[in-house]
């Protein structure tokens, strides 16, 4: 019979190596375009550390700090810590589990008052035989599920790299806004003394003197707004980058241009664009893992098998335990079959495959948002850069357009409506023209940003 039994545990491990119940996994082929609706299409290198095309050190700085930290960043790699220990946990398993007893007893029977000592000393094993695949289709939901997790980091690190970016481009956005309205400010101050004068030598009218004063204030009342929006940014790069705001507001604090946009565009194709992503990476594991999961499910269905052992000594007294004689083994091999479950295992799968068919849904999903949020971009850049070309060529007539006007005023020859006009047109049009070179600025961020780009996928895998 011992013999027998032994001769179990290959077949036993013959089977467990051939059989996996449940369905095996293939990874969806999405439809993707061909191309981008772009003009440049490059490889995925050229998007590794996009920020850095700017040419901006504080940037890269920021981005840098922001990467060695944030809560965001900490709280991924938690999670992909847990999902590495719960693969271990899924892969032992598979290895049978050993342990030792050891014990002293003394028995007395009811009425005799003769006491009788026993002692034992043993290691005990116990294997259960992964038959139908459970075991395995559970590695593979808890190794699929680790990289859901990995991508969740490469995910955390693009969205934070990201919204650094765009904050500083939008603080320096607002430094050049700033200093826009500073310099209107004093040329309305210089323009509203000059009206003062001509007031009080009688060349102008009282109507040029208020018109004048309203139009200095209304300059001055544009100053605030701004500096809250410049302070709202500082914060908000204190809490991305994890540092305290004043910290920030020091490396900050001297007025920098806002960067050149890098000319060439890195483009990915689409089919580089899904690979790339990180949110389909890991909509793209889970749904893997809700596949393994049903595999898990279904092996329920199924006899399990298994073997247990036992090897030790047993002795009335701790003298004999050393003796040949005293020397026990044992070893079983049982086979559990679900009979009667009141339908719960059958019930069990389909709530695996409901859960695997959303989560091929996610993944559709996530797919499609993919594609769409690039070619969005894609649109928003190109508009944005051919406003920010017609506003160029605006910008250089409103200013020529207020000198001419400061002139011809000053020596009497047009009225002060025709001067405020012109000077609101020049004001509006160079805050306008600032605001869309940030606009352009932020546009590529999201480009990259939607082309997965900053991190390779083999670089967060490694971490």
């Amino acid at each position: 019979m011992r013999i027998r039994s032994l001769a179990l545990v290959p077949l036993c491990g013959l089977l467990a190596a051939c059989i996996s119940v449940g369905p095996d996994y293939q990874t969806p082929d999405p439809a993707v375009p061909p191309s981008w609706n772009a003009p440049a299409t490059i490889g995925p290198a050229a998007l590794a550390g996009w920020w850095r095309q700017f040419n901006d050190p504080a940037l890269n700085a920021l981005i840098a700090t922001a990467l060695e930290g944030a809560p965001d960043l900490r709280s991924a790699q938690a999670k992909l810590r847990e999902a590495r220990a719960r693969t271990g946990v899924a892969a032992a398993a598979r290895l049978p589990s050993v342990g030792n007893t050891i014990n002293a007893r003394r028995s007395e029977s009811a009425g005799s008052g003769v006491a009788a000592d026993s002692y034992s000393i043993g290691f005990d094993a116990s294997w259960e035989i992964d038959l139908f695949g459970g075991t395995r289709r559970s590695i593979e939901a808890a190794e699929a599920t680790a990289a859901a997790a990995e991508a969740g980091i490469h995910d955390a690190q693009v969205s934070l790299a990201a919204e650094v970016a765009r904050t500083y481009l939008d603080l320096r956005t607002q430094q050049t806004r700033l200093a826009i309205a500073r310099d209107n400010l004093a040329s309305l101050v210089a323009s509203d003394e000059l009206v003062g004068w001509r007031h009080q030598a009688g060349l102008v009218t009282e109507l040029d003197k208020v018109q004048s004063t309203s139009t200095l204030e209304q300059a001055r009342a544009r100053i605030p707004p701004l500096d809250t929006a410049l302070e709202a940014d500082l914060n908000a790069l204190a809490v991305l980058t994890g540092r305290p705001r004043a910290e920030i507001a020091a490396r900050l604090a001297a007025p920098a241009a806002m960067p050149a946009t890098p000319p060439a565009l890195g483009i990915s194709l689409p089919t580089e664009t899904i690979r790339q992503r990180a949110d389909v990476r890991s909509a793209e594991r889970r749904l893997a893992a809700a596949t393994a999961n049903i595999g898990v499910a279904t092996a329920a269905l199924y006899p399990s098998l298994k073997l247990t052992g036992s090897i030790g000594v047993a002795a009335l007294s701790t003298d004999s335990l050393l003796r040949p004689e005293a020397a026990t083994s044992s070893l079983l091999a049982g086979v559990t079959t679900p009979i009667f479950e009141g339908g719960r295992l059958r019930r069990n799968i389909e709530i695996q495959s409901a859960l695997q068919e959303q989560a091929l849904i996610a993944y559709e999903k996530s797919v499609a948002q993919a594609l769409a949020e690039v070619e969005n971009a894609l649109v928003a850049l190109a508009n944005t850069r051919r406003r920010l070309a017609s506003l160029r060529s605006a910008a250089e007539s409103a200013q020529l357009a207020e000198k001419l006007a400061s002139y011809r005023y000053a020596a009497g020859l047009i009225d002060y409506s025709t001067l405020q006009d012109t000077q609101r047109t020049a004001l509006s049009v160079l805050d306008a023209q600032a605001s869309a070179q940030g606009d352009e600025a932020s546009a590529l961020v999201q480009l990259y940003k939607s082309l997965g780009g900053g991190f390779s996928a083999d670089e967060t895998a490694s971490r």
